[in-house]
């Protein structure tokens, strides 16, 4: 309610909670930015202390060693993560446009089971499928290849039900029915009705399904033995523990935050060429 001066209260503890909580987002994100420009000594032992520069800017040095440390092998590691990325996020978005688009406007037998059980396979944690998921590619002769990491990226059951839940009121059942009646196809009412309506659910399922499977590091850990093979998650993760081995193995930790650092830029890119969608989607749900 508005004040006797006619200005609506300061809610001074919301403000506060919503500062504390860009502070736990952006803190990392800060000492990850900072912490490229160090040394590897200087990461310890820097005269500005963790969350700021060193008198000794070493970023540029960073990223050549970075990108010829044992024989450019960071650059495979980053065109993995792009093949697995990129396959895993079109592959999965394609598969939960079609199924969500299938749940949402067709009435066959069994939908509300198929459903329900897509509901149910949400609450499995990913994690938990690791084993089962090994098992099975190592029956098919598939462990130590790309095709490992490929296929189980393209199974999103999140993805499909954010698709169904956009498609339900987002294309209208009039709307097709008409199509319908004015003799379009099934495959035309879709990519020419249907799939223009649904393009900010298609990019948040593409981004979603994309950052899971750039971040993805429990299943390449356990399917791929191979260096060469590794995407970037894990192979900063061999130079990690390959740091923690004290005197008997080599500190390359200036490596393992700078590799990090850069592995994000994509992300980062994605999001911010990707949110005028979003946007062109809020604005059709507000028009509506």
């Amino acid at each position: 309610m508005p004040t006797t001066t006619g200005r609506p209260p300061r809610r001074i503890g919301s403000h506060v909670f919503l500062l504390l909580a860009a502070l736990y987002f952006v803190v990392p994100l800060w000492w990850l930015v900072v912490g490229s420009t160090k040394s590897n000594s200087g990461l310890f032992v820097g005269s500005g202390g963790a969350l700021w520069f060193n008198d000794e800017f070493a970023l540029g040095d960073n990223l050549r060693q970075l990108f010829s440390y044992s024989g450019g092998i960071y650059w495979t590691w980053l065109r993995n993560s792009f093949v697995y990325a990129f396959s895993g996020g079109i592959g999965s978005t394609v598969l939960a446009v079609l199924a969500g688009y299938a749940l949402a406007k067709y009435r066959f037998r069994g939908r509300n089971l198929y459903f329900s059980m897509l509901l149910g396979s949400v609450m499995v944690p990913l994690t938990a499928l690791t084993i089962p998921t090994f098992v099975l590619l190592s029956k098919l002769g598939m462990i130590n290849t790309m095709w490992a990491v490929i296929l189980p990226s393209l199974l999103s059951p999140i993805g499909v039900y954010l698709v169904r839940v956009y498609a339900v009121d987002a294309i209208p059942d009039e709307m097709l029915d008409a199509g319908r009646v004015d003799g379009a196809g099934e495959l035309r009412l879709f990519f020419r009705v249907a799939l223009p309506l649904l393009r900010p659910a298609v990019v948040t399922v593409l981004l979603l399904t994309t950052v899971a499977t750039w971040n993805n590091f429990f299943l390449p850990l356990a399917v791929l033995r191979d260096p060469q093979l590794l995407p970037v998650t894990v192979g900063i993760n061999q130079w990690q523990a390959l740091s923690n081995a004290g005197a008997g193995g080599e500190q390359v930790w200036n490596l393992v935050v700078t590799g990090a650092l850069v592995s994000i830029v994509p992300l980062v890119a994605a999001f911010v060429g990707l949110q005028r969608y979003w946007q062109g989607g809020l604005s059709l749900g507000a028009i509506k």
